[in-house]
């Protein structure tokens, strides 16, 4: 079975590099093993293989490398909220 993974992107960020993508949600040790595991083929965005390892990822697109789903959704306001609150004295 899948498992499914979800990412926001930051705040006023529209995109995020495929590389960086992969690094951010630790499904691979680093990003020299994450452009190896990308220009293998090893990588499909949307159902389609994706072998461009700055490919811009966006807001609404799927990823699925390994037994993963890596779902890109919008910056999560309510997240920022959190971390606010984690640094306010």
């Amino acid at each position: 079975a899948m498992k499914t993974l979800t990412f926001h992107l930051r705040e006023g960020e529209e995109c995020i590099p495929l590389i960086q993508l992969l690094k951010a949600v630790n499904v691979v040790y680093s990003g020299s093993e994450a452009q190896a595991c990308v220009a293998r083929g090893m990588v499909r965005r949307n159902g389609e293989t994706e072998t461009r390892k700055r490919a811009k990822i966006r807001e609404g697109e799927a990823i699925e490398f390994d037994r993963y789903r890596i779902l890109v959704e919008a910056h999560d306001p309510e997240e920022r909220g959190q971390e606010a609150s984690l640094t306010h004295d």
